[in-house]
């Protein structure tokens, strides 16, 4: 992920860079029509929990970004290498156009390379489900959030085999 990625005509993704965080503030406030996911992301760097964070850049305009973060997973007493996909934003003249689809893709691709073993997201079945996320694979998890929306993806094959446990991290605000 070190170099920028063409995704189309006009936008790239990279990772992100300290100086993006202003433009990435004001898109998710934007995006989810608030500061709440804006004050995740600035907790989990602060508090070393960001481990994946890319932006799709039109131009010089950032009109996308993902973020992965470390989580807390056990299952039989071992914990896992995982990491949960929260938040996801895309400039709301920009949805529905392949941008979200990309930093996904490249997301999960920059986690496979990192050796993680496991990703968690609550979100949308349909589009989420596109890349592998599975409620099933999460349904014996024990964790704050269940049903279709509540998903995992193995990274490494057979690694959600059994009963386990997730705790997020604290600025998710959901206990432990």
């Amino acid at each position: 992920m070190g170099r920028p990625r063409r995704q189309d005509d006009v936008v790239t993704l990279r990772p992100r860079q300290p100086p993006d965080d202003d433009a990435i503030r004001h898109l998710n406030d934007k995006a989810f029509g608030g500061p709440d996911e804006s004050r995740l992301i600035s907790a989990l760097r602060n508090d070393g929990w960001a481990a994946i964070e890319l932006v799709a850049l039109e131009r010089e305009t950032v009109v996308g970004h993902l973020l992965l973060s470390k989580l807390a997973v056990t299952l039989g007493g071992r914990g896992l290498r995982a990491l949960t996909l929260a938040p996801m934003a895309v400039a709301p003249d920009r949805q529905r156009q392949g941008i979200g689809r990309a930093l996904v893709r490249d997301g999960l691709q920059a986690a496979r390379e990192g050796g993680w073993q496991a990703v968690i997201v609550l979100g949308h079945p349909d589009f989420y489900s596109r890349f592998g996320f599975s409620a099933g694979k999460a349904a014996l998890l024990e964790a704050p959030f269940r049903g279709s929306a509540f998903m995992a993806l193995e990274l490494e094959a057979g690694v959600l085999s059994g009963r386990g446990k997730v705790v997020y991290p604290p600025p998710f605000g959901l206990g432990g």
